[in-house]
């Protein structure tokens, strides 16, 4: 018999982000198709109890919790720590959790400390004759898989923006508390406090509608023979902060300092759509100055509605990789909806 646990982060508020809601709905659908499995919840935070109200009426039959301001904080130590305490006292043979950075940092160690196997980018769940299966993609995501294992306890990401969000109702649940024994090493990590770039100055969002890509073209000579780095930065930023979009960027812009061009200051490989192996999940996406080429599109496969400008009627977005073309100079384009939008 299989006991699913899900593994999930309350935020400062006691809330659940997201990227656990999804991760419910993952446990769900295992614990429909699996017969005879259990479901339970394991959360870690300052307010465990808020965030299990939150989720009461979900068909969880047990929450386990480990709570306190030192579980507050994404360090490795306490993360581990509280992961495995709570595994354990769950019996838990099937570890659903977000895949967020702090889950992709620490459950690797979790599945090796509890003797167990772990799987990243899973993007679905399903079961086959009584086993569960999951898919995920391998080779920067260019490859998607359907696997099972015997190995217990078996460790699952879920990549977010893969489910939908589970809205479970709220109500009364009951949270039982799981100590945790924190070894002397485990206090030498203190939190000070948070950094974090202003509002505007913020260039990733994934919750945002819209994914707006630049390219390489926007550094090139223009029609006047001359580069218009300067302005066509100011075009972009302003764009942003007008629409509220995530910016990406082709691997072809990103790499441009490194070859001695001139590029646009705001831009790192975090941005960097498809070669790294993200694939954003926005509900629109518009690509400008790209050709279109194979890695990158690739990063888009989860773009709902796939849209691009580019002066090349020829380019690889033309042939099937974008719903529609626009055969247009962006400078010009983005200059109009910026008065548009303001």
């Amino acid at each position: 018999m299989e006991t699913i646990l899900l593994l999930a982060h309350a935020d400062a508020g006691g809330a659940l982000a997201k990227p656990a809601r999804e991760a419910l709905r993952a446990a769900r659908t295992l614990n429909k198709a699996i017969a005879g499995s259990n479901l339970f919840v394991g959360l870690i935070g300052e307010n465990v109890q808020a965030a299990a109200d939150s989720i009461a009426a979900c068909p969880a039959t047990r929450y386990f919790g480990v709570a306190g301001a030192e579980f507050g904080q994404s360090r490795y130590c306490t993360d581990a720590a509280a992961a495995q305490a709570i595994i354990q006292a769950a019996q838990a043979t099937l570890v659903v959790a977000p895949a967020t950075s702090r889950w992709n940092r620490v459950l690797p160690g979790v599945a090796q400390r509890c003797g167990g196997r772990i799987d990243s980018h899973v993007t679905g769940v399903a079961d086959a004759d009584g086993q569960p299966v999951v898919n995920r993609w391998y080779y920067r995501q260019r490859m998607e898989a359907s696997l099972t294992r015997t190995q217990r306890p078996w460790f699952m990401l879920i990549d977010p923006g893969s489910q939908e969000a589970c809205e479970c109702g709220a109500g009364a649940a009951t949270v039982e508390l799981v100590p945790v024994k924190l070894a002397e090493a485990g206090q030498r990590t203190t939190v000070v406090g948070i950094r974090e770039p202003k509002a505007d100055a913020q260039t990733i969002r994934p919750d945002a509608p819209l994914l707006f890509v630049t390219g390489a073209g926007w550094t090139k000579k223009q029609a006047d023979g001359q580069a218009h780095v300067e302005e066509a930065g100011k075009l972009i930023v302003d764009f942003l902060k007008l629409s509220r979009a995530s910016l990406g960027s082709s691997k072809s812009l990103v790499d441009l300092g490194g070859e001695g061009q001139a590029v646009l200051p705001f831009l790192s490989h975090l941005n960097q759509i498809g070669q790294t192996g993200s694939t954003p999940r926005h509900a629109k996406g518009l690509s400008t100055c790209c050709h279109g080429e194979e890695p990158h599109t690739v990063g888009w496969r989860f773009i709902a509605e796939r849209r691009a400008i580019s002066l090349d009627p020829n380019c690889g977005w033309a042939r099937g990789k974008a719903d529609v073309l626009y055969v247009a100079d962006a400078f010009a384009v983005i200059a109009e909806l910026n008065k548009l939008l303001g």
